[in-house]
């Protein structure tokens, strides 16, 4: 309905290079963090890191649905980790320098991240700013023909692998929402320090670091659009980084349920199979009934997107109904596995410990109520 034979093609071999590049490391990056320029090389040479940029910096000039296909089938990555990592490459520190940025910012850090030769990071929350953006207090400070950078990141996502930041800093007092700058910053400027690599919870294949910036001198020319506009375009491009995650929801969702259809076919309890059990079926239907919800809403979204329209509130939906529904199903899987759910060799629970982020990245639980709410007016 959807996709058509190009559409399918182009995923069976995104899903060739997930089974034959990626699910096999997978235990491996667990414990010590993807190679991404290694990956990234790869992917760019495919095409998968610029589907829908323009062909003029080596992107392929496709569609939103072609992008669906991407996402759709990373869902299928066994650890949310690396799909997080290939996500901020594609859709969270690109989406402004492609739509706000100079020629010279596209033509040498766009096209670098296309062909997958720079890794990119967004770094934009910071020891007491998360969710209220507004309240970052790094600085930048124009002097002559640099601005001088000084502050502090953290949780980002690729930060110690990163060549190059897509960061948002104050760079005035008066403006409101317009004294903010978003810039690319190269990650080889002196002053620049990567504080550390930080222990996470989950995501354990993806490095996320503490970033500190003193006295880096970033060149004028790396300002994306104009000075004290980058508050507004870095709100933009949180719905694309936001949609980012519907679409592999859905698929590790349906993918975690047949895992535990699988193992309740075959576990024997009681002289009979798991899967006999009505309250488990019930459940399980359940899952997948929430799960076509979440589906249709992302297909939604994407014909929304194709329009041209404005998809904050269905975006705002979408990101809050799939963070407790991956959450739901990841915990209810692991405990139809029982004890052998709880064994770290077991893959649902890497899924139950990579599921939690959901609600708290790109947006927590109680963001997307308070900005749904407002929407509505209420």
């Amino acid at each position: 309905m959807y996709f058509n034979e190009t559409h399918e093609a182009f995923r069976a071999s995104v899903r060739r290079f997930i089974d034959r590049e990626i699910n096999p490391h997978m235990d491996e990056w667990e414990e010590k963090s993807v190679p991404l320029h290694d990956l990234f090389k790869k992917m760019g040479e495919l095409g998968f890191l610029g589907i829908r940029y323009d062909p003029k910096y080596g992107g392929q000039g496709l569609d939103y649905w072609y992008e669906t296909v991407l996402l759709e089938e990373a869902g299928h990555i066994r650890g949310f980790g690396v799909s997080t990592a290939i996500a901020v490459q594609t859709n969270m520190a690109t989406p402004a320098i492609d739509a706000f940025g100079s020629e010279y910012l596209k033509d040498k850090y766009l096209r670098g991240a296309i062909a997958g030769d720079l890794v990119a990071a967004i770094a934009v929350t910071e020891p007491d700013a998360g969710s209220d953006v507004f309240a970052i207090k790094t600085r930048a400070v124009r002097k002559g023909d640099h601005y001088l950078l000084n502050g502090s990141k953290t949780y980002i996502t690729n930060g110690t692998q990163a060549d190059f930041l897509t960061l948002l800093a104050k760079t005035g007092d008066d403006g409101g929402y317009h004294s903010f700058g978003l810039f690319v910053v190269p990650t080889d400027l002196p002053g620049f320090v990567v504080s550390k690599k930080l222990d996470k919870l989950g995501l354990r294949s993806s490095d996320t670091a503490e970033l500190f910036f003193d006295n880096v001198a970033v060149p004028v020319e790396n300002l994306i659009g104009d000075e004290g506009e980058g508050f507004i375009y870095q709100m933009k491009q949180f719905q694309h980084e936001r949609f980012t995650i519907l679409p592999g929801v859905h698929v590790c969702v349906q993918d975690m349920i047949d895992m535990t259809v699988d193992y309740l076919k075959k576990r024997i309890v009681f002289g009979k199979p798991l899967i006999t059990k009505q309250v488990l079926r019930h459940r399980l239907a359940g899952w997948l009934m929430k799960n076509e919800c979440l589906k249709q809403l992302t297909y939604h979204i994407v014909r929304m997107k194709m329009d041209g329209r404005d998809v904050t509130r269905e975006i705002s939906m979408g990101k809050l109904f799939a963070g407790q529904l991956i959450a739901e199903v990841a915990s209810g899987c692991l405990q139809m596995f029982g004890g052998m759910g709880f064994m770290n060799e077991t893959l649902i629970s890497r899924y139950f410990r990579d599921s939690r982020i959901m609600s708290i990245g790109a947006g927590a639980d109680e963001v997307m109520y308070e900005i749904i709410a407002r929407l509505e007016g209420f």
